[in-house]
């Protein structure tokens, strides 16, 4: 089988090339920029540099001839923040070129589509309650891009949309998500300060497993609520303060209201300055308050995903975040990768 991938030399794309790869897969990858230094990108994927934003029509499909699988697993997450309303921003870069490429991918015959998505979609449904769709800008994208890619699935074209929660492990020369919590703990000096609740979580392998699974299983249209490892922050935040050095710093829990309280500050200046981020965190961190987790045996009846050791990946994403900030000089994400 023949599988083209957009993203295939970033972290969680060249892990499932990876698998497919030992599994007898033909995968092909259109990326933005090389391999990072030091990286473990697999020898036998065949990496093709360009941008996935400025293909045409014409260029998709020369991509997409003689393909069996697409799997897209790139775009920008709700760290991007941008001028007012931001959501245009997430539209642009992961929802229109994706919805152009399963065009293309069904006029070609591609019968495989994968597409890397967020659990947020997922809580945004659970949790109606708290309005997490209406409120912010990257989980509205991201239910709007899953469901415009589901509508695409039929007989003759299988579309598995994977939730994705946090995920830890690392890619030698690539600068960690993980940098942003680490300096934030690093910057409260005395004692971790976080609200109650909680998060699942897997490892970059699992993420490769579900990408592989959902290929080879998904019929019809699907999307996968993705969690192995449900851990409250508490828990997280002791396994992160092991990785950076402070295993005895306390942790205090604030409570929900004083933390949605703490965000509103914040949220007003960033409206002042004609700027939006992706996440409302006065409204996004009700849900933060709350146990994000999620039954495991989905992905592991349906999509064949193993257990893995989620305390070293944690601490490899930990321990490569504090290097960036002892110095070390690593590969940045960027917007279209």
């Amino acid at each position: 089988m023949k599988i083209f991938m957009i993203g295939g030399t970033g972290l969680l794309g060249s892990e499932a090339a990876r698998q497919l790869i030992e599994k007898g897969y033909d995968v092909t990858s259109l990326s933005l920029r090389g391999v990072p230094e030091g990286s473990q990108v697999p020898d036998k994927m065949k990496i093709i540099i360009g941008n996935y934003m400025k293909l045409s029509e014409d260029d998709m499909a020369q991509y997409l001839k003689g393909m069996d699988g697409f799997v897209f697993a790139a775009g920008i997450d709700e760290r991007v923040s941008g001028n007012y309303p931001v959501y245009d921003l997430f539209k642009k870069f992961n929802i229109d070129p994706l919805e152009k490429f399963l065009i293309v991918a069904k006029k070609e015959g591609v019968k495989h589509c994968v597409v890397l998505g967020s659990y947020f979609t997922y809580f945004a449904k659970e949790w109606s309650d708290l309005k997490l769709y209406e409120n912010n800008p990257y989980i509205r994208s991201r239910v709007d891009q899953e469901n415009m890619a589901l509508s695409f699935a039929d007989e003759t074209m299988s579309v598995g949309v994977l939730q994705l929660p946090y995920i830890f492990g690392i890619q030698k020369g690539r600068k960690p998500v993980w940098t942003i919590l680490v300096g934030n703990v690093l910057s409260m000096t005395k004692t971790t300060m976080y609200p109650p609740g909680g998060t699942t979580m897997v490892t970059v392998r699992q993420v490769g497993e579900c990408v592989v699974g959902a290929l080879e299983k998904t019929k019809g249209g699907k999307a996968y609520p993705v969690g192995y490892f449900n851990l409250e922050w508490t828990e997280m935040l002791k396994i992160f303060h092991e990785g950076m050095g402070c295993p005895d710093k306390k942790i205090v829990t604030i409570p929900a209201f004083l933390f949605t309280l703490s965000q509103i500050g914040p949220y007003k200046k960033m409206r002042k300055t004609g700027k939006e981020s992706g996440l409302n965190m006065v409204n996004f961190s009700k849900a933060m308050s709350r146990n994000m987790f999620i039954d495991k045996s989905i992905i592991v009846n349906e999509l064949g995903v193993t257990d893995d050791d989620i305390k070293a990946a944690m601490l490899d994403s930990v321990r490569l975040s504090m290097d960036f900030f002892m110095g070390q000089k690593l590969v940045e994400m960027v917007a279209a990768e």
